[in-house]
């Protein structure tokens, strides 16, 4: 095992909780920073495409956002007399732009669960591409299914959010067998950013795009990139480190011995138990309210920007890119940041979890509630940037909390928790539509309220109810012997003390 491997960890009261799940291995805790060597490590590689494997996810998701209003906006056409005259590519009205944006996730709410069961069956490297690599071929046909009818373009967004619907669940089935404990919030943190980077250069580049070329080449290069991907992925990706040929020996023992086991394909998950468990509903409480907040900007800011505060489609663009700037560099640092204050043994891993998320609950409550007060066009910007971007402290939370309740149920845990929490991306933009439809600043108004309340609920929710223990209920057969053995070690050491204390005392 190579020096940086073999570092001990502490050994005090914040780490019995810190490494419960696998508190039988704190002596084998590796916690080197990601160098910019990062490829040494095999599962830094395996970040590394994570990350751009949200890339796409997301860039492949929000592009409608922009291009729905290019494929909607007035322009003018002069025919062959030279007079002029308006048209519109697609003139569909706010209830049937809502229908479209939401469309996604109609598709995306089916295969949460199958996603997450799947997962743990066939490896989560296989799960994760096929759903990007088969949601970017979608992607291509998306102009064509467009012009064909309403119906086409609703059903290939419908099954793009089937296959995307598998990629949350397929990497946690990922990183059950590649994060070691004390990495996980920055390996997870670091791959989902990929998310947002994926926003911030969609969002603009999508505005450039439909203005130079066509709304057509929106969909055309970001299913290009996302065919890319998918082919680097499956050449270079294993479900394990132990199936990795690139992945040294030394590695593949430290990341197996941390984690406490193998993966197995044949888990057999608690039903019961999971479903009355309650610090897995805080963890579907929180991401329900994550993602409610999260999706009605994503869907609607390039309108309300439109609408409310009169910014061109160029600039619409760019500026619906910026929060998620700010949650994309955020969202790395409070990873690091997660993972530090429990290496020290300062926070503990639930009060890591807690305290981030309800402290970015709370703080985007507030600021969303004065994006509804303001609605200037600079203070807006600046209000909704704060509001998203400290959402990554939430996403450092809940997001990577599975992985500390139920390590090998994790995958199953965030496809059943990811189905619930696609609901707001079915009904927020519907609910949208119907609110504003006169795109009145009232109108405008009452959407951001709607969003404020449900971060508070969460928050409320997560504060209550959450852990970041091993559950009972997902301790393996071998874990439980173990805590066994030596519960009654330290019976029989008790013992021992008494004795000896007794015969000196005659």
């Amino acid at each position: 095992m190579t020096d940086s491997d073999s570092k001990k960890g502490k050994h005090n009261g914040h780490h019995a909780e810190l490494n419960s799940p696998h508190h039988h291995h704190n002596d084998i805790v590796e916690n080197e920073p990601l160098s910019w060597r990062f490829w040494r490590k095999q599962r830094y590689i395996v970040v590394l495409m994570a990350f751009f494997g949200f890339f796409n996810v997301y860039s492949m998701r929000v592009n409608l956002s922009v291009a729905i209003v290019a494929m909607t906006e007035n322009r003018t056409v002069i025919d062959s007399d030279g007079n002029e005259s308006w048209t519109q590519d697609f003139p569909w009205d706010s209830k049937q732009k809502g229908l479209i944006l939401s469309s996604f996730f109609y598709g995306y709410i089916l295969t949460q669960f199958l996603g997450g069961y799947i997962g743990t069956k066939i490896g989560g490297n296989i799960v994760f591409g096929t759903g990007i690599g088969t949601t970017a071929i979608l992607t291509l046909l998306t102009p064509l299914a467009a012009k064909h009818s309403l119906e086409m373009f609703l059903a290939v967004r419908i099954i793009e959010g089937v296959f995307e619907g598998v990629t949350f669940p397929g990497i946690h089935a990922v990183w059950a067998r590649w994060s070691p404990p004390l990495e996980r919030s920055r390996m997870a943190s670091i791959a989902f950013a990929g998310n947002y980077a994926g926003t911030v250069v969609a969002m603009p580049a999508s505005g450039m795009l439909a203005t130079r070329y066509g709304w057509e080449s929106v969909f055309y290069v970001f299913g290009t990139i996302g065919c890319i991907w998918y082919i680097t992925w499956i050449i270079f990706i294993r479900a394990g480190p132990e199936l990795d040929r690139h992945c040294s020996k030394e590695e593949c023992d430290y990341i197996q011995k941390t984690i406490g086991y193998v993966g197995s394909k044949n888990i057999k998950h608690p039903w019961k138990a999971i479903f009355t468990s309650m610090a897995f509903y805080a963890i579907m409480a929180s991401h329900f309210s994550e993602n409610w907040g999260f999706y009605t900007l994503l869907t609607q800011l390039p309108s309300f920007l439109r609408d409310t505060l009169n910014f061109d489609l160029s600039k619409t663009g760019f500026l619906s890119a910026v929060p998620y700037l700010a949650m994309g560099i955020l969202l790395a640092v409070s990873g690091y940041l997660a993972d530090w204050l429990q290496v020290k043994g300062i926070w503990t891993t639930t009060q890591v979890r807690r305290n981030f998320n309800c402290g970015a609950f709370l703080s985007q409550t507030i600021f969303m509630i004065l994006t509804a007060y303001l609605l200037d066009p600079a203070w807006s910007v600046v209000c909704l940037t704060i509001a998203v971007g400290l959402g990554a402290f939430a996403w450092s939370g809940f997001a990577v909390n599975h992985l500390d309740i139920a390590p090998q149920h994790a995958s199953v845990l965030m496809g059943i928790g990811n189905t619930f929490a696609t609901i707001p991306g079915i009904v927020s933009p519907l609910l949208t539509g119907y609110i504003v439809t006169e795109q009145t600043s009232t109108e405008w108004r009452l959407v951001f309220f709607i969003s404020a309340g449900i971060y508070l609920i969460g928050c409320v929710i997560y504060w209550f109810f959450a852990s970041g223990e091993l559950q009972e209920w997902a301790k393996s057969p071998e874990q439980k012997a173990l805590e066994a053995e030596e519960r009654q070690l330290q019976l029989t050491q008790t013992s021992g003390f008494v004795n000896a204390a007794a015969e000196l005392k005659e």
